[in-house]
């Protein structure tokens, strides 16, 4: 079976592979073409500089730390340049500048980004783990 791919770095992947993420944010409607679709989820390479997603994990879900800790390892036991799961894509929103402060709280947790305000959503479902992973140096995603 062939699949177009999105590649993700570590930890949005894991995150994905844990169903924690299920809203992916661009700048620009590029999933838009591919609603209900399925595509294949390529773990790019370890990414961790910014670290928001931590702080909407501990204050906003309740994860302690060793929780988070305990999701990292899990998102990242399969390495890097690997194709583990399949997610089929949904929706596809611009978030409004003003939307209600709940509303952003829960865009935000779902996407564990903050100020989504004027970007395109689009909701993801984790459709299968892989049985086996696809080794793969050379994506073309």
């Amino acid at each position: 079976m062939k699949f177009s791919c999105l590649s993700f770095r570590q930890p949005s992947a894991g995150f994905i592979l844990n169903s924690v993420k299920i809203l992916e944010m661009c700048w620009q409607p590029t999933l838009c073409g591919h609603r209900h679709c399925t595509l294949a989820v390529h773990i790019a390479h370890r990414d961790w500089e910014d670290a928001s997603w931590r702080e909407l994990l501990e204050q906003r879900l309740g994860m302690s730390p060793t929780q988070i800790q305990a999701l990292l390892l899990d998102g990242d036991k399969f390495g890097h340049r690997v194709i583990t799961v399949l997610v089929d894509i949904r929706d596809t929103l611009l978030c409004p500048e003003n939307i209600g402060h709940d509303e952003v709280k829960e865009l935000e947790n779902q996407a564990l980004l903050p100020a989504l305000g004027q970007k395109y959503l689009t909701v993801l479902l984790m459709m299968a783990i892989l049985t086996s992973v696809r080794r793969n140096t050379s994506v073309e995603c």
